[in-house]
């Protein structure tokens, strides 16, 4: 399975392609997807412009690279190991935009007990960093 993500950076987007087979092997049908900056609000002062999404940044305070993650097709849920795609130890702060709750993980299969970021809520800084997340 090919993802896609974006990631920001300085106010721009740069696009990058990954190859990932884990979590969406285990759990069947389920992918993750990453929107287009063409899919982005209009909303400019919002540091997650993506709507249904978990946005992470590896700033304190929403700020710094983002990396968007949602469930492909919403609402299925899938685990996303966050070292498989260069976010080991990165996520500092969270925006849950999702209509779901959104779970982090301190291992790479989530699995253990979770830590919750329920829809629209925004958390900073994380108590932990997060080797994997689970979104739907």
């Amino acid at each position: 399975m090919n993802w896609l993500t974006f990631r920001q950076q300085n106010g721009s987007f740069k696009r990058s392609a990954l190859l990932g087979l884990g979590a969406a092997v285990t759990l069947g049908l389920s992918a993750v997807a990453l929107l287009t900056p063409a899919e982005a609000s209009a909303e400019e002062n919002n540091p997650c412009p993506f709507s249904g999404t978990l946005c992470l940044f590896d700033g304190p305070d929403f700020t710094g690279e983002v990396w968007n993650v949602m469930s492909w097709p919403p609402g299925s849920g899938t685990c996303v190991n966050l070292p498989e795609h260069g976010w080991e130890d990165r996520a500092v702060s969270a925006i849950n935009t999702g209509a779901y709750t959104a779970s982090l993980f301190l291992n790479e299969d989530c699995i253990g007990g979770p830590y919750p970021i329920g829809p629209g809520e925004w958390v900073s800084p994380l108590h932990f960093a997060p080797k994997s997340v689970w979104v739907y």
